[in-house]
């Protein structure tokens, strides 16, 4: 990774904070909340990822049609989240491999 790369990713990531700031109040703090938990569990490819752009994409839309965020997610946002990211390797599944692997 070059120093372009880093530039180019922190310009995108500032501009990805930036739509996330102009969110709606209740929205906002649902995002932070969803983001906390997918950097704890997410998938191997979080950060560099379509997901979290991906949510904001949805959350802007919902805020444009007037909805509530809950009305668009449910009130279990772990569980939103979780099956947001079902079908994508964690770092629980890598350690779990790593463990299962190591006694073998």
């Amino acid at each position: 990774m070059g120093i372009q790369d880093i530039i180019e990713g922190k310009k995108q990531w500032r501009a990805h904070v930036a739509r996330v700031k102009a969110l709606p109040p209740d929205y906002r703090i649902v995002y932070q909340e969803m983001q906390k938990y997918l950097f704890k569990v997410g998938p191997v490819d979080l950060a560099d990822g379509p997901l979290l752009p991906g949510i904001v994409d949805f959350f802007e839309e919902g805020a444009a049609s007037g909805k509530g965020v809950l009305e668009l997610i449910g009130d279990d946002v772990a569980a939103f989240c979780d099956d947001l990211i079902k079908d994508s390797p964690t770092y629980a599944d890598l350690y779990q491999e790593s463990i299962g692997g190591a006694g073998k």
